[in-house]
């Protein structure tokens, strides 16, 4: 058995009823084939990404199921043959799915080989002096009200000289 997502679009003028029959038609080939239906989702009319058989628009219906092979052809066909279906598409989601698993087992497997933080002394915070009148690194935030040193002055590098060039 293996889990498949058939996305299909009908006519945008289509009636509620027969695209919930469409959904039965469907269903129940899969049923007959062995199989089962897990998910259907209406996601309504909604603007397609190009023109298809001169229509902008399409009503979309998403069925998931687990089956064999051979249901899956049959519903197919009969989508094929359909008037008022103008597209549709069979993928096959379980090999997705496992990958993905076997993903989020590995990164669980990381997350407890990495060392948990150990909580150690209390440090200041950074930029402001442990003492009265101690460096703070270059750089680094000044605590507002401490006295900030002079920068010193860089070292300006003289421009390069054009080049004379050639006619």
């Amino acid at each position: 058995m293996r889990i498949y997502e058939e996305l299909f679009i009908v006519r945008p003028d289509t009636t509620e009823e027969e695209v919930d029959a469409l959904i039965e038609a469907a269903s129940l080939t899969v049923t007959n084939g062995g199989g089962t239906v897990d998910k259907v989702e209406k996601w309504g009319v909604r603007k397609l990404a190009y023109p298809v058989q001169k229509r902008e628009e399409g009503y979309y219906v998403l069925l998931q199921f687990t089956s064999d092979p051979v249901p899956v052809k049959e519903v197919e066909r009969r989508f094929r043959v359909t008037d008022s279906v103008i597209k549709s598409i069979t993928v096959r989601i379980d090999e997705k799915l496992k990958k993905l698993e076997k993903r989020r087992k590995e990164r669980e497997k990381r997350a407890k080989r990495k060392p948990q933080p150990v909580a150690g002394p209390a440090r200041p915070a950074v930029g402001v002096p442990a003492a009265p009148g101690a460096p703070v690194a270059p750089g680094a935030p000044v605590a507002p009200g401490a006295p900030v040193e002079p920068a010193t002055p860089e070292v300006a590098t003289p421009a390069a000289e054009p080049l004379e060039g050639k006619e």
